[in-house]
């Protein structure tokens, strides 16, 4: 019996190495096809050998190659590409990565040089993860180098569930921290890209959720130039980010993604564009299912196509071989998007020898590292906003005794991450924050106090037993304690992308009312009434109408989702060992009411840029533990031409007891005759640091084309003359200096 069953494990193994003696030929001589294909030669001109490869390809191949899932082409060694990969805030749906705090929190910490390191991370960590799974023979979705990130719509209402996932409400912050976001992902290499960042949503896209597949935007020049462009504008321009989304919705009736307008002449012939352009997923089926501009699938895909979609995301574009028969489309006008995507691929190294990429020297393990998460840590320091700070409550000693912390996300991981998130291989709650933190002496007791509103409104509301109990806990947990820290807020599971959500205040991922829910609302009231100083932690991706709970706290902190490190930067700012400086990239209105319909896409009556009345905490708005002097406003003329660059020096001193950041904010009134234009607006930004006692000259700069503004007479820009005021603080509304200078 042992020697049969010797006998048959040679043979097995006999016939395995026959096998791959015969796998290794036929590959041998594929490479040796490949080598000599034109197309394969690194040293040719990359758009000869981008017309060699295309050239090769039949109709049908051309076809496939323009939907997310590229197959193979086996015969000319080219293998399976997915275009859909995701990393908003590090990569995405691809296992352990590290996630830094989601992109609102980004755009508060006011600094787009952090913002550009941390997407050099991202992209290095993306570039890992695929030669990891490369290495494994895997090239499925969210395992690719083409990322759909960064999104910049501007985030004009804050009930909209996806504002989370953008730069806030300021068009040119919005710019700022998108050019650094697309520099850090692609890189700055002359020949390759690290990874290939898309600017999303083009255009006019904001919510409604329940809207966004059959919603018509119709805006005004003003506003479409002024506001919604911009941020796309500038990342094309100066960032050369390569790749941009088209949205679901309609712009004056014609769908985004079909749109002349949008991905001909402007992106293209009016911005330069060199890149290409994708649908969102399933977003040419609206075009005829939801839209109804056309009334089959064929005519939806040549709609798109001939107007500049080059990739879908999805499957519709599996249509154009129908079209081609129908002679809707020529060959001809399918070599051009497929060479694009080629182009793409090219550039990314994906057909070259390693030796000439230098970012394939980027180890398979470079991901989750102890540098990256120390980075997410800092990130998240820098993106805490302190709202408010009674009698200088915070920061707190490491040697407070007892700390009570309650709340229904003082041990959720869910709200680090937000939506679009990799997983975190060690994420930190903000209940590990603190125990992280305090000292061995000091006591830390934790209750959950209220339920989370994901699972409150199943019960029959805080009357209920189950409601009750929790709040007796809190109240005995709260008996020995010396200061109360609540983490409260709302979270993910209720606000993103077309959710499927059933709780009052929320509908299918967006938001109908601003406030904090009522349980919270609710025991923080309870909790005032023990006389123990209560402090606020607030998660979520846009404003809350907190009035009812700052009256009942004396300190307010807001989170946002901060990434793995949340809850370790949030012990950091809560006691002292970091000063906060995170500043408000969107207003927080005191009610819902003070807003216009959330179906109304014009900015009249929205955001720090065109709304009047009073607000809870305005746009660029945060505390710190220091406080700030400023004086001493210059400018380097009086007078500027249109050319010019304006330069403007203040001297700012750190009057108070703590080193800390400070984030000097420039804002520019238009001359008094100039038509539809924002009360005012960022023209520049500098978070600066200071030590305990020390004062600096901050110098901000202002081309004065960046003064443009959209001249409906002119049916363009054009920049006013005239007196301008440059009002430079520490937010919008906290006005510090003024100047004026004239524009001839």
């Amino acid at each position: 019996m042992y020697k049969t069953k010797a006998s048959s494990v040679i043979k097995f193994q006999l016939i395995a190495l026959f096998i791959l003696i015969l796998i290794l030929r036929v590959q041998s001589q594929t490479d040796v096809v490949n080598k000599d294909l034109p197309f394969m030669n690194a040293d040719l001109p990359l758009q000869e050998r981008v017309d060699d490869l295309v050239s090769r390809l039949t109709p049908e191949e051309k076809i496939l190659q323009m939907q997310h899932t590229s197959p193979s082409i086996l015969r000319l060694g080219i293998p399976q590409y997915n275009w859909w990969n995701e990393c908003l805030h590090g990569v995405a749906r691809n296992g352990i990565a590290t996630v830094f705090p989601q992109a609102i929190g980004m755009a508060a910490t006011f600094n787009p040089e952090l913002v550009c390191r941390e997407a050099d991370i991202i992209s290095t960590e993306a570039r890992a993860k695929y030669y990891e799974a490369v290495s494994k023979n895997s090239r499925e979705i969210y395992q690719g180098l083409t990322f759909w990130s960064p999104n910049i719509n501007i985030f004009r209402d804050p009930r909209w569930g996806r504002g989370q996932e953008t730069y806030g409400e300021d068009p040119f912050l919005t710019a700022q921290t998108g050019i650094a976001f697309v520099k850090g992902l692609q890189g700055n290499d002359p020949d390759y890209f690290k990874v290939i960042a898309t600017a999303k949503h083009f255009a006019v896209h904001s919510g409604p959720e329940s809207q966004r597949h059959k919603f018509d935007a119709w805006v005004s020049e003003s506003d479409l130039y002024d506001t919604y462009l911009p941020a796309f504008e500038a990342l094309v321009r100066e960032a050369k980010v390569y790749s941009v989304m088209g949205a679901y919705n309609r712009l004056y009736s014609i769908p985004c993604c079909a749109s002349d307008f949008l991905l001909n002449r402007t992106l293209r012939q009016t911005w330069g564009f060199k890149g290409y352009v994708v649908s969102d997923c399933w977003a040419v089926s609206d075009i005829y299912t939801f839209h109804n501009v056309v009334p089959d699938a064929a005519k939806a895909a040549t709609l798109a196509l001939k107007a500049g979609c080059d990739l879908v995301c999805g499957v519709e574009y599996g249509q154009l071989s129908e079209a081609l028969k129908l002679g809707y489309i020529s060959e001809k006008e399918l070599d051009v998007p497929v060479k694009r995507l080629f182009e793409a691929r090219f550039r990314l190294g994906l057909f070259d020898p390693p030796v000439k990429v230098k970012y394939s020297s980027i180890p398979a393990n470079a991901y989750d590292t102890e540098e990256h998460r120390s980075l997410a840590r800092e990130a998240a320091r820098q993106s805490i906003v302190l709202l408010t700070n009674e009698n200088s409550t915070l920061p707190l000693s490491h040697k407070t005794k007892n700390i009570a912390v309650i709340g229904p996300y003082a041990n959720d991981t869910s709200v680090l991450l937000g939506n679009y998130n990799g997983i975190p291989s060690r994420p930190v709650t903000i209940l590990d924050g603190i125990c992280n933190k305090v000292s061995r002496n000091s006591r830390v007791v934790y209750c959950l106090g209220a339920e989370k509103p994901e699972t409150y409104a199943r019960h029959a509301g805080t009357g209920n037993p189950e409601a009750k109990a929790l709040i007796e806990e809190a109240l005995q947990v709260t008996r020995k304690a010396d200061v109360i820290i609540f983490a409260g807020g709302i979270s993910p599971n209720l606000e993103g992308e077309e959710m499927d959500v059933e709780v009052p205040g929320f509908l299918k991922g967006d938001r109908t009312t601003l406030d904090l829910p009522e349980n919270q609302l609710e025991l923080l009231e309870l909790l005032k009434k023990t006389g123990k100083p209560v402090i606020l932690v607030l998660t979520n991706g846009s404003a809350l109408s907190v009035n009812q709970a700052v009256q009942n706290t004396q300190a307010v902190i807001e989170a946002w989702y901060p990434g793995e490190e949340g809850g370790n930067a949030l012990a950091d700012v809560i006691f002292g060992d970091y000063n906060p400086a995170g500043r408000l990239p969107v207003t927080f209105y005191k009610s819902v009411n003070d807003l216009p319909a959330f179906d109304d896409y014009s900015m009249k009556g929205r955001t720090y840029r065109y709304f009047n009345g009073d607000v809870l905490y305005p746009f660029g708005y945060g505390l710190s533990y220091s406080t700030y002097r400023y004086e001493q406003v210059k400018t380097n003329q009086a007078e500027y031409s249109k050319n010019d660059t304006v330069f403007v020096s203040v001297k700012v001193s750190n009057s108070g007891m703590y080193s800390g950041d400070e984030v000097i904010q420039l804002y520019v009134k238009q001359p008094e005759n100039s038509k539809d234009q924002p009360i005012k607006s960022l023209a520049a930004f500098e978070r600066a640091h200071f030590g305990k006692g020390e004062s600096k000259t901050v110098l901000l700069t202002i081309p004065v084309s960046r003064l443009r503004h959209y001249s409906p007479e002119n049916s363009g820009y054009a920049i006013a003359e005239g007196n301008y005021q440059l009002l430079i603080g520490a937010s919008s509304s906290d006005i510090r200096l003024k100047s004026d200078i004239i524009i001839k």
